[in-house]
């Protein structure tokens, strides 16, 4: 288990986007704004978050501009509007990193950890150790534990795992679950 009692600014809190911050279809992508709908009380978590951790990271694999089903400038235009929403809210997400590529094996695809040392590398501070990943899939969790990181797992779409797990700290139903529980501590 997570003690949360230890975070402080000094932690990074790495997230997923697709059915972890807005509601996802499986094998669906989300090409445009109008199609990115927040979870319930996503906003609120993020402004708790705000207040808990250093740094806010999105990491997500966004194949869909590979597959032709959207251009890169679209996908910038989903984070821009999602970052102002965020922001409007009280919340902060410091950086997006997404990976395009298709190819599993690409060093930059969860669940490697490219994305994570890209983060690294412009927040030298980021003390994996001292993060957090959370997601909604196994490579999700595998990332995570690539990196070093504590995981928690959000069934928003797939069956949770059964704990204990090799890549899997924690299991919350949503993303404001994990932020209350956090203000408990």
């Amino acid at each position: 288990m997570i003690d949360f009692k230890k975070i402080d600014k000094s932690w990074t809190l790495f997230l997923d986007r697709d059915g972890v911050i807005n509601h996802e279809t499986v094998g669906l992508y989300i090409t445009r704004w109008e199609d990115f709908i927040f979870y319930e009380g996503v906003l609120d978590a993020l402004h708790i978050f705000t207040r808990k951790f250093g740094r806010i990271i999105i990491i997500t694999n966004q194949r869909g501009v590979t597959k032709g089903l959207m251009t890169e400038d679209d996908l910038k235009d989903i984070h821009a509007n999602m970052l102002k929403v965020v922001q409007e809210n009280n919340g902060n997400i410091h950086r997006i990193y997404y990976c395009l590529d298709k190819n599993d094996d690409s060093p930059n695809r969860k669940p490697n950890p490219g994305m994570g040392y890209m983060a690294k590398a412009d927040f030298p501070e980021i003390d994996f150790s001292k993060s957090i990943m959370i997601g909604n899939t196994m490579g999700d969790m595998k990332f995570g534990k690539n990196i070093g990181a504590s995981t928690i797992f959000i069934p928003s779409n797939r069956p949770a795992p059964e704990l204990p797990d090799a890549y899997t700290d924690a299991i919350y139903p949503s993303l404001i679950s994990v932020a209350e529980a956090m203000q408990k501590k």
